[in-house]
């Protein structure tokens, strides 16, 4: 096939899929279009918005790629999209469809070449897990180690930049239905992102990074990376042997606490000592090794989504958590322009700690607690992010500063992980021990550099 043809066939994939990703953009469109202006749904037109949803769902998960991991963000976004939308995408991670061996075959010659199958010792054809930009394979090195193989799915470059265009539409057609919250940084940092993702060798990077981060942490495991078996879109790691997160869901509340406990060092501790997050804390990423069928801790798998902040944003972070327990307002207000919040006022600063106060409250409560407290799981964080959202329309807008948007998807996603375990825990303590006693901003920097000079990015 010559180069022509080659391009040719490219740009015609992607001009089916920018077919494809708008006829399924423009049902998402007019179903929020709609929900939002019956407002108060029959149980009919409930029925039907459910089987909508789920349609919707099953089509972003055949269509793989950037598109359907922007849905899941975007579902975690309170009050973006109608809930019945939102539950059917915070689905897609674990249930999107794998692609075949003929596939597979093709793929791993095209990264290791015509002989790729005599590099392994053993290489299963049919995925472990699939996943939005790439599927997971279990093979065995010529040395005998299990091995992790990530490969990702083909021409995603194009795939990325075709949805990224189409999110720009959905972005803009909320920013007119709903101005209460600007979106523009919101989708520069997302596109950025996820174009990281792309780049396996990054994300190698990454994991050698927490390796080196946590490696004194016994109870948090990071895998090895084989380089020899990795490229641009193949990873290959050492395979990790656990159970998935959810079969502890209803272990005695020792191992659920101790399975928590693990968990928040595995993001907390990185952030607050090096600056750095797994933005990305879905239930896929985990899984619990054990030892005579009890769990000892964590396996934290996945490194595509991994953000790296200036030492500063973290001083603000914790400028707020002292700004909220002292009522400290000077203090608030700095740790929000230090975020890169505009044009503050008291009313907008009110309607930020609503959600400050939400996100901050388990940290500020040096007791044992849910992470809930109370609150049925379906309705945690619903009632603080509608009054947000409502007193946004009164006195907004706001815009999101864009380093606040993972920051925040990482907290709620692991509240989400919080509520499965249903784990009792003095949060103040863990937050504060993670803290350090010898917690500044200079110190950050200090270590921020030392680990990114350990492992060059």
């Amino acid at each position: 096939m010559s180069i022509r043809d080659d391009e040719a066939n490219r740009f015609t994939a992607r001009a089916s899929r920018y077919a494809r990703v708008g006829v399924n953009l423009g049902g998402v469109a007019a179903r929020m279009v709609g929900t939002r202006l019956v407002g108060q749904q029959t149980s009919l037109q409930s029925d039907r918005d459910n089987r909508n949803a789920a349609a919707l769902s099953q089509a972003l998960g055949g269509l793989k790629g950037p598109l359907m991991k922007v849905a899941q963000l975007m579902a975690t976004i309170p009050d973006l999209l109608p809930p019945h939308y939102a539950e059917e995408l915070q689905k897609l991670q674990s249930n999107a469809p794998p692609m075949g061996a003929a596939f597979v075959r093709r793929r791993m010659r095209a990264e290791l070449g015509e002989q790729w199958q005599n590099r392994f010792a053993e290489f299963e054809l049919n995925p472990s897990a699939a996943a939005s930009l790439g599927q997971v394979h279990r093979a065995r090195s010529l040395e005998g180690k299990i091995l992790a193989c990530k490969l990702q799915y083909p021409d995603m470059a194009s795939a990325v930049e075709a949805d990224l265009a189409q999110l720009q539409v959905l972005f803009a057609l909320h920013r007119r239905m709903d101005p209460a919250i600007e979106t523009q940084d919101m989708a520069r940092e997302i596109a950025e992102r996820i174009r990281e993702e792309l780049d396996y060798q990054r994300e190698a990077k990454h994991a050698a990074l927490y390796a080196h981060i946590l490696n004194d942490h016994s109870d948090v495991r990071v895998p090895k990376v084989e380089a020899s078996l990795s490229t641009a879109r193949l990873l290959t790691m050492h395979w990790l042997e656990g159970e998935k997160l959810l079969a502890f869901k209803s272990a005695p509340e020792e191992q659920r606490n101790l399975i928590a406990r693990a968990l928040f060092k595995a993001w907390w501790y990185p952030f607050s000592q090096f600056g750095i997050i797994h933005g990305d804390p879905h239930l896929g990423n985990y899984t619990i090794f054990t030892q005579n069928q009890e769990p000892q801790g964590l396996n934290l798998l996945d490194y595509g989504c991994v953000r790296i902040f200036p030492p500063s944003f973290v001083g603000a972070v914790v400028d707020l958590y002292h700004g909220l327990r002292r009522n400290d307002e000077a203090r608030i207000i700095h740790a929000y322009e230090t975020w890169g919040f505009k044009n503050l006022n008291r009313d907008i600063i009110e309607i930020l700690n609503i959600w400050a106060r939400f996100i901050y409250g388990p940290l500020l409560d040096d007791r044992i607690r849910t992470i809930a407290d109370g609150i049925a799981p379906a309705a945690y964080g619903r009632r603080e992010a509608f009054q947000v959202h409502q007193a946004l329309k009164q006195k907004g807008p706001v815009r999101i500063p864009r380093e606040f948007v993972f920051m925040d998807r990482a907290a709620i996603g692991l509240g989400g992980v919080f509520l499965h375990l249903n784990t009792r825990l003095n949060f103040y303590q863990l937050f504060n021990q993670a803290m350090g006693d010898d917690f500044s901003v200079d110190q950050i920097a200090r270590r921020q550099r030392a680990a990114l000079d350990h492992v060059i990015l």
